[in-house]
């Protein structure tokens, strides 16, 4: 039988949830415990965010060499 990964949140979900605690963050009526409670968990939210862009670009990248192309072109682009 395979062992299951621990389930990660998704990362929708996790943008969801940071995005609606910072919205609660920003109209001020939190008190300091919870103002410290909702920054600590989206600095959590926002970490597992950030490592789950990294795994998605680790796979394109892999996926890019594959197929014979420049992986980093797509990620460095100065156009703007």
């Amino acid at each position: 039988m395979a062992k299951k990964r621990p389930e990660t949140p998704n990362f929708e979900h996790s943008l969801q949830e940071l995005e609606t605690l910072v919205e609660k963050m920003e109209q001020g009526d939190l008190s300091l415990e919870e103002s410290l409670s909702h920054f600590e968990r989206g600095v959590q939210l926002s970490r597992t965010c950030q490592q789950a862009l990294k795994e998605a670009e680790q796979k394109v990248e892999v996926l890019m060499q594959k197929n014979g192309q420049d992986e980093t072109a797509a990620f460095n682009s100065d156009d703007t």
